[in-house]
């Protein structure tokens, strides 16, 4: 029963993660400049991986400020968080050579 509790757990988290990632991607899809004129604003390079980035970034602290350990998932999905924050950055750094 604890298996499945923790494990359910695990899966909400992932789940929760993936769906703030959406929102973020989403909104890093609307326009930048709805005037259609030459814009002011500067267009960021790849703005779906700095929406994940933040995203799971803020994921992240939600899970270190969670109350309950979850049977030791909590730790497990931060180290995710960590793992899949370098690897977007790492993508980030070879786009750029």
């Amino acid at each position: 029963m604890k298996k499945l509790f923790g494990k359910n757990i695990l899966v909400a988290v992932c789940v929760m993660m993936m769906g703030i990632a959406f929102l973020y991607v989403a909104a890093a899809q609307a326009p930048t400049n709805p005037s259609g004129g030459q814009g002011t604003v500067k267009e960021e390079r790849h703005p779906e991986i700095h929406a994940a980035i933040r995203a799971l970034e803020r994921a992240r602290k939600h899970l270190e400020e969670a109350d309950h350990d979850f049977a030791g998932h909590r730790v497990k999905a931060i180290a995710a968080c960590d793992e899949a924050i370098a690897q977007l950055k790492l993508a980030l750094e070879s786009d750029r050579k």
